[in-house]
């Protein structure tokens, strides 16, 4: 069935094109990854269909068709609590519920003939209710608040919340309108992967269709089956997730630029053979020479011209070479750190070796930042020794990217710290895109994405032989965080980083070191290998348990057997899932969902001791 029709949509802003000849169709069930570089035009696509901007073109829409939208930018009223704007969600919901109330008070009053009526209308009203979901709210309500940690949120004014937050907040708003038809302007943005992970899931199971605009290829990878690229000139379909996309798109264009080639061949050799018959005409005096040569004019005047393909112009990213450092380039030992007498890294012992490329992965407030910020550094650990190897050259991309005086233009930036003539930097800084009046901007007004590549020039530029990167694709498009990738590629030092990007991750990480409850995890190997791992001991832990029941093994040195801590973790088990039920109950209880949350961690602190004491055991 078809949800949406869109044809021949066009977009103007002024008089400046922002798109035109958009044609497509959103079918039933479908989840789409709408894409396209930077300044296309998708968030306005999607503000077209959910009616928030207007156009020309047409568009079909489904009778009785329900569009919700994850907009970039909220606005509620600043005395909306988040609870409110999740609440938000039930409107026509909260409606009925309140038409049944009043059919319920009438009820108390009514007798014979007019209590029938009402009895008979509150049924149809009840039956409406429970078909729009009116039974399931709190239910909804809890999976979402619990899927997306908005637990300590609720009771927050919405709009003193961070981007981050009020990014899950939307996230969780639009999710429980349960539409027909989800609009989702980047939904993995300030996501950690937890969040994302449960979103896939989520989505995966959706019953409506989704186009959603996201930079994370690994996400597109696992939720989309169909690409829609997005153009000024129009759209390109692909019928498939992301990496069905790229072998697609480079096919179709190889195959458009043979076409193309082939087209111009035979173009030459008619314009070629025109020539030769005007000079046999004139040689000869031959009025049939100049007949054939307008023949020949004739048939290449009604030939459609192709355009020659091109890839869009992309950044130019290369790292300088340099000299290598040392095997070892940090080592640290057992490392502490806490802010505000709140414990947040413990015990980090690690080595980082010539050529490794560490991802860095864990939570949001897990540590991360503060970590790279401790190897680079930037603070002194509470606890512990940090080593750095010999000869490091070391370059630095924090998450939030500042220069020292924001008034600087982009071109006085470059020159200043490499002190280059305006020739030089014009023409470095025309790699990373800055071209003619851009060099011009003031380095303060630039978006973050202008910010991330101008400092990954001045790295670039450098020549560094260590790379620290604190979430290096925040606010690149994907073809940037490819050219990115390939560059990191080929650099030939050591790179630490941190990232959401499981995509990146996984085709530059040779490790991975996982942060949880302020231990550090190494997984020798990129993120598909971390994730296997993962699930293996998953699996071990539930194997190894089952064979101690089912053989009894008692414990060889200590007066607690196995089969006590096994029957402990089994009671411990039923009180977190106590605690989740009254956490659905009571989610409304900020307090209580608070000392809910603590107690739950405490007790799966306890759960995970009881199963290293088993592993000992073996």
């Amino acid at each position: 069935m078809i949800e949406i029709g869109v044809k021949n949509l066009r977009k103007l802003y002024g008089v400046k094109l922002i798109f035109e000849n958009v044609s497509f169709e959103l079918h039933s069930g479908e989840i789409v990854g709408l894409i396209g570089q930077n300044g296309v035009g998708k968030t306005t696509l999607l503000k077209i269909l959910a009616g928030d901007e207007n156009y020309s073109g047409e568009i079909f829409l489904r009778k009785g068709l329900k569009v919700s939208y994850l907009d970039q930018i909220p606005e509620f009223p600043d005395n909306a609590t988040v609870f409110d704007v999740l609440y938000k969600a039930f409107t026509d919901v909260l409606l009925i519920k309140r038409e049944l109330s009043g059919l319920e008070k009438k009820m108390a009053s009514a007798y014979g003939d007019e209590l029938n009526i009402i009895l008979n209308q509150y049924s149809k009203v009840q039956t409406q209710f429970e078909i729009i979901g009116g039974y399931a709210i709190d239910e909804k309500l809890a999976k979402i608040i619990t899927g997306l940690d908005l637990e300590d949120l609720l009771n927050r004014p919405f709009c003193n919340l961070s981007g981050g937050e009020k990014t899950r907040v939307m996230l969780g708003k639009v999710l429980l309108e349960n539409p027909d038809v989800l609009l989702l302007d980047e939904p993995t943005n300030h996501l950690d992967i937890k969040n994302i992970t449960w979103l896939e899931e989520y989505l995966i199971k959706y019953n409506g269709s989704v186009i959603l605009i996201s930079h994370d290829r690994y996400f597109l990878d696992k939720v989309t089956n169909r690409i829609m690229e997005l153009t000024q000139n129009g759209t390109d379909i692909y019928h498939g997730n992301y990496s069905y996309y790229k072998l697609e798109k480079q096919r179709r264009f190889e195959e458009a630029m043979k076409n193309y080639l082939i087209q111009k061949k035979k173009i030459e050799r008619m314009e070629e053979q025109i020539k030769r018959y005007r000079i046999w005409g004139e040689m000869r005096d031959s009025n049939k020479m100049f007949r054939r040569a307008k023949e020949l004019e004739k048939r290449l005047s009604k030939i459609d011209e192709l355009a020659k393909p091109s890839n869009s112009k992309k950044v130019n990213i290369a790292f300088s070479s340099t000299d290598r450092t040392g095997k070892l380039v940090y080592e640290l030992q057992n490392v502490a750190k806490q802010y505000d007498d709140k414990p947040l890294l413990k015990n980090i012992n690690l080595e980082i070796y010539y050529q490794d490329c560490l991802a860095i992965i864990g939570e949001n407030g897990s540590g991360k930042s503060t970590l790279l910020k401790l190897i680079n550094q930037e603070i002194v650990p509470d606890e512990g020794i940090i080593r750095s190897g010999s000869r490091l050259n070391v370059g630095y991309l924090p998450q939030e990217i500042h220069f020292p005086d924001e008034s600087q233009t982009i071109l006085e930036v470059y020159q200043n710290h490499f002190d280059s003539t305006i020739n030089q930097a014009r023409s470095a800084l025309a790699r990373v895109l800055f071209i003619k009046d851009d060099v011009k901007k003031q380095v303060g007004m630039l978006s973050g994405g202008e910010k991330v590549r101008l400092k990954l020039l001045l790295l670039m530029d450098k020549s560094v032989n260590v790379l620290l990167l604190d979430e290096p694709t925040n606010h690149l498009d994907i073809d940037s965080r490819e050219i990115l990738e390939a560059s990191l590629s080929a650099f030939s030092g050591t790179i630490i980083m941190i990232s959401h990007d499981r995509y990146f991750i996984n085709s530059l990480a040779n490790r991975i070191a996982e942060i949880k409850k302020g231990q550090l995890t190494v997984y020798e190997g990129d993120y598909e290998y971390y994730l296997l791992k993962k699930e293996e001991d998953k699996v071990n832990i539930k194997v190894k348990t089952k064979e101690k029941i089912r053989n009894k093994v008692p414990e060889k040195e200590s007066t607690v057997s196995e089969e006590t801590i096994l029957a402990i973790i089994e009671g411990k088990e039923q009180e977190i899932e106590a605690i989740i039920n009254l956490m659905n109950e009571n989610y409304q209880n900020i307090e209580m969902l608070k000392e809910l949350k603590v107690k739950k961690k405490q007790i799966e602190e306890e759960i995970d001791k009881l199963y290293e004491r088993l592993e000992k055991m073996i």
